[in-house]
Order: C-alpha cells, then sequence, then structure tokens
C-alpha cells in the first residue's frame, strides 16, 4: 500500500478558507447546468451568472478537488504547444484565433482576481522556461522566435543571466515571459465559486451526475438525491471525466502530474534562489516544473503518478533533482507530495464537443489548465448567453474519439518512472 504521505496537498492545506456546500437533495431548474467545479466550470458559472443568467453547479466531490485543486499554478500564456504548430494543425486562421485568445489568458485570469479581490497568493512576475540543454536552447530560439512574430514581448536570456535569475547553474538560457505569473490553484478556483455565489449562481458540492438525459427541449441531469434540468448544459470535468456519462468512448490519454514540496526555505536561501520568484519550467523531455509557494517552500514536480508501487522512485528522483540544480539545499525535508490527473490529446490542443443542443464538453489541455480553463469557461458561457459561436476560441467538433488511451498513458507513465529511476540512480552514483 502506498503511504499516505503521497496524498499531502500542499494546496489544499493552504487554501483560503473552505467552502463548504451543499449536496443536491431536491429537483431544481435553471437556465444552464454545469457539471464540473475546477477552473472551466467556475469561470462559466461566474460569467454565466454576470450575464443574468441561473447558473447550477454539480461538483462530484468538492469545489477544485481535481486537476484545478493539483495544478503547479502557473498561469501561462498560450499552450505548450509551440504556435507555429497550432497554426500547422488547426490551419492559419483558426490557429491564430486560438493562439490569440490562450496569449491573453493571464490577463483573463489576474484581471478577475482583481475584481473579485480572490485571495490566492498572485504574482505576476513572469514564468522561466529553462533550456536543461544545447537541444533545449535550440528549442528555446525556436519558440522565442515565433513569440516575437506574433509581437509577444518576451525575452531570450543567457546561460549568465538565467544562473542570476533562477539561482542555479543547471540551465543554459531561458525563455522569459513577463505575462505570465504564479497563482495558489486551489485558492483561485475557490475564488471563481464565491465570486459565481456572489452573482447568484447555486453550486453544489458532492453532488457526481450520474445520468444526463434530454426530453421536451430540456436536459436533465440526475444525481443521487436530486435532479437538475436546464435548456443548456456544460460538461467540464476534463481528466476527471466519466466518460460514460456521455456515451463516449474514450477522448484522451491520461497523464499523471506530481509535486513534492520542501520545507520553507530560510530567508538567507531564498536571497539566492529565485529571487525574482518566477514559476519555472524546464525542456526535458519529460519536464520538471519548479516555483515557490507564498511560505517560502520550493515546490519540485514532473510527470508521473504517486499511487502505485514505484511512486518511491519519483521521490527520490525529486531529492536528486533539487539537490542537482540547488545543492545548497539537499538537505532540505520534502514535507508535502501529491499528484493529479491531466487530460492530453494526441494533437495537444484543447476540444470542445458539441454533443445535443446547447449542450458542450470541454477538454484536453494538455498540461496548461489555468489560462485556457478560464477562458473556454468564460467563452462557453458568452456562446450560451448570446448564441454567437464566434465568441469560441476553437471552433466546437460534433464527436471526438482517440484509440488506445490506456496503453498511451501507461507509456507515459513507464516512461517517467524509468526516466527519473535513471536520473536518480546516476546521480547517487556519482554523489550529486
Amino acid at each position: 500500500m502506498v503511504a499516505r504521505r503521497y496524498d499531502n496537498n500542499l494546496w489544499s492545506n493552504t487554501a483560503s478558507k473552505t467552502l463548504d456546500l451543499d449536496t443536491l437533495a431536491e429537483d431544481v431548474s435553471a437556465d444552464i447546468i454545469i457539471i464540473g467545479g475546477g477552473f472551466t466550470g467556475c469561470a462559466a458559472a461566474l460569467e454565466a451568472a454576470t450575464q443574468g443568467m441561473s447558473v447550477l453547479l454539480l461538483e462530484a466531490e468538492t469545489i477544485g478537488y481535481g486537476g484545478s485543486g493539483r495544478n503547479v499554478g502557473l498561469v501561462n500564456a498560450g499552450l505548450w504547444t509551440p504556435p507555429d504548430e497550432v497554426e500547422e494543425t488547426l490551419g492559419q486562421s483558426p490557429g491564430q484565433k486560438l493562439n490569440a485568445a490562450l496569449a491573453a489568458a493571464p490577463d483573463l485570469v489576474f484581471s478577475l482576481i482583481e475584481k473579485y479581490q480572490i485571495n490566492c497568493d498572485a504574482i505576476r512576475n513572469g514564468t522561466l522556461h529553462c533550456a536543461h540543454s544545447k537541444s533545449g536552447l535550440k528549442d528555446l530560439n525556436s519558440r522565442y522566435a515565433q513569440q516575437i512574430k506574433r509581437n509577444a514581448p518576451v525575452q531570450l536570456i543567457d546561460e549568465k543571466q538565467t544562473g542570476t535569475r533562477t539561482g542555479s547553474s543547471s540551465f543554459k538560457g531561458a525563455l522569459f515571459d513577463p505575462r505570465a505569473g504564479t497563482i495558489q490553484p486551489l485558492s483561485y478556483c475557490q475564488g471563481l465559486a464565491r465570486a459565481a455565489i456572489a452573482q447568484g449562481a447555486q453550486l453544489f458540492e458532492r453532488s457526481p451526475a450520474l445520468c444526463i438525459t434530454r426530453d421536451e427541449g430540456q436536459w436533465q441531469v440526475r444525481t443521487k438525491h436530486g435532479s437538475a434540468t436546464a435548456p443548456n448544459l456544460i460538461v467540464a470535468t476534463n481528466a476527471y471525466a466519466n466518460d460514460q456519462l456521455l456515451g463516449h468512448q474514450s477522448r484522451f490519454t491520461l497523464v499523471h502530474y506530481f509535486q513534492f514540496a520542501t520545507e520553507p526555505l530560510t530567508a538567507a536561501e531564498r536571497k539566492t534562489v529565485l529571487p525574482n520568484l518566477e514559476g519555472c519550467w524546464d525542456t526535458a523531455l519529460v519536464m520538471s516544473s519548479f516555483r515557490y509557494d507564498r511560505d517560502g517552500r520550493l515546490l519540485v514536480g514532473s510527470v508521473g503518478s504517486l499511487d502505485h508501487a514505484a511512486s518511491p522512485t519519483h521521490e527520490f528522483w525529486a531529492k536528486k533533482k533539487l539537490a542537482a540544480i540547488y545543492p545548497q539545499l539537499s538537505h532540505k525535508k520534502l514535507d508535502h507530495a501529491w499528484h493529479g490527473r491531466i487530460a492530453m490529446t494526441k494533437d495537444h490542443l484543447p476540444k470542445i464537443v458539441e454533443f445535443g443542443p446547447n449542450a458542450y464538453s470541454v477538454f484536453g489541455y494538455s498540461g496548461r489548465g489555468i489560462g485556457p480553463g478560464t477562458v473556454f469557461g468564460t467563452s462557453l458561457a458568452q456562446v450560451i448567453s448570446t448564441g454567437d459561436k464566434s465568441k469560441l476560441p476553437i471552433a466546437p467538433l460534433a464527436a471526438y474519439a482517440e484509440k488506445l488511451t490506456g496503453a498511451s498513458s501507461l507509456y507515459y507513465e513507464t516512461g517517467s518512472v524509468l526516466a527519473h529511476g535513471t536520473y536518480a540512480a546516476g546521480r547517487a552514483i556519482t554523489g550529486n
């Protein structure tokens, strides 16, 4: 059995005052039903309520329980996929539309934080995409050129500057994006929920959707103790979806991402480690991320799950990775550990499926949940409110499914275990 310490979520432990919402225990109706209380669902609920719609949101567990409350907390501009590839996949005009919408995602996130005074430790000091090798630096040069072509205010900084900004000599350079920043992701999600409630939305926790039906122009969602009826429906469960609920085949590959957090650093240590408080991730094939929380803990994360017998391999990697990047922190204890799910589509692009009249399912952020989730949730609510589908950042599909997703999930997890085990073993042998 995996030790309980692998389910010690820092964000749950440090979130602002936890919501404690009712379970749906009656038959209710509204203008719109939203299934899922993550970034997408809560952003949609807030926008729909602001537009004057009556809103019912159903969350199977608690607000932000899924990937939204297990996120790294980097508010990035755009997708992980470079913008040229987005346009090659979608076509120039649709690709430009999606790129532009998500380039502006941090503006939307931080404007909502300011407007609704969401207490989520927001710091907009940018992010650093760090080159782990010469090949990684080549990739950053390509990304830099693509961003500059789109007038993005990014900067490519050299190895010396990167060392000063990160406090580490491990990187060959970095791409700095001042549009981005960091947040406490669970607090942000709960803040969106509170704002939606203040605008009149009804949100219910511990109310999993068991069945969706349509009759006489109305969608009905049945839960264990009640039901919700509305002419409009958004399913925003992403990587925590129950595919059987909509009769779908598998639509994406499940990938897991874990994080470990150190005990708080001393004031002296913080002067030399990420002194400007940027959030970071690297260019490695099995990427890793690192950032601070509000109390000065350093978080290090990577692809992988912490719910199987090989989970200690990921922990061993985290210790060795931390010591390699910051040797002065090798003595620090890792006092939090948790993981979440990512919905990764084959082309690494998000999808909107219009599975019935006025009914949408959205998923597949492929590791970029905060900005895209906020943008997609907000735009879906606007479309339902106005009927204008041009407000969507990407055209909806009638259906979407992928093959061999289970095998793909196993491939990613096995690959991450092998990569982390090899890295950690090599560091142990060399004494680093």
